[in-house]
């Protein structure tokens, strides 16, 4: 199924955002001695070639760049630690240390998640220089006033077990209760802020059709192709036109629709 990276690298390769946006990096924080990271990856291994399946092609390119060639590791290696220890919670301030860093260095403008599953904290204080200029691409509507809300990490479940009348109220127990039926779901690109989805919502598109009996595999992927993907380019199209959801962020970024083209990460 393609990533929300390898839809990225096709779009910076066309018209609507080629001249507006340059990648630059491709930052990811996987840890190689985590046993947890070891599990997830155990098919994909730690970098391109290392086993026999990888995130996206490899010889897929953009911008006349290899994107393997774009490829950073800042890996959170505190989430080795047991929640609340004194060690994850000093690991936690050197990673966004570790993280700001990289950035600085790569002179960034704009940075753009996909499920990176940190909250985080310094780098989107208002003291930050990254204020208002990391986003998230999240597959569900974070608004809370819809009724098709679904924040966090389990938001692609969530709205498949609200087609089907459920509830999950304890994602430990799965304990669920009755609720009436939503047969839609959506994506939006929001700024990132201290809490789980809760920043600023710059676009959101609600335009997924849920199948009660869809897979979690095909609703995501119906997900991605009919409201994610759409959302990231009009979300980035926004922000690099000054559009009325993101004014505020040209601002920030300090860029004008007549500015050279921003550097994403």
């Amino acid at each position: 199924m393609m990533s929300p990276l390898e839809y990225l690298a096709g779009q910076l390769d066309r018209a609507a955002l080629e001249d507006r946006y340059s990648l630059v990096a491709v930052v990811h924080d996987d840890d190689r001695e985590s046993l947890n990271d070891r599990q997830k990856l155990v098919e994909y291994g730690y970098a391109p070639g290392e086993k026999n399946n990888w995130f996206f092609p490899l010889d897929l390119a953009i911008q006349d760049r290899k994107l393997t060639d774009l490829l950073i590791s800042v890996p959170s290696t505190y989430r080795r630690h047991a929640m609340g220890s004194t060690e994850r919670v000093a690991g936690k301030i050197e990673f966004e240390y570790a993280l700001k860093r990289k950035l600085l260095e790569l002179d960034a403008d704009l940075v753009v998640l996909d499920g990176l599953l940190i909250i985080l904290d310094q780098l989107v204080s208002p003291s930050s220089p990254f204020h208002r200029k990391i986003v998230n691409i999240h597959p569900g509507i974070t608004r809370l006033e819809s009724r098709y809300v679904r924040r966090g990490a389990c938001a692609t479940l969530d709205a498949l077990y609200g087609a089907r009348g459920q509830k999950v109220m304890d994602w430990q127990t799965m304990e669920v209760r009755a609720e009436e039926s939503l047969l839609k779901t959506g994506a939006s690109f929001h700024y990132v802020d201290k809490g789980i989805d809760s920043g600023e919502v710059i676009t959101d598109v609600l335009n997924t059709a849920i199948d009660p009996d869809d897979t979690i595999f095909e609703l995501r992927w119906n997900n991605f192709h009919n409201s994610l993907f759409p959302a990231l380019s009009r979300g980035l199209e926004l922000m690099a036109t000054g559009g009325a959801h993101a004014a505020e962020s040209i601002k920030d970024v300090g860029r004008t629709e007549s500015s050279e083209n921003a550097e994403v990460v």
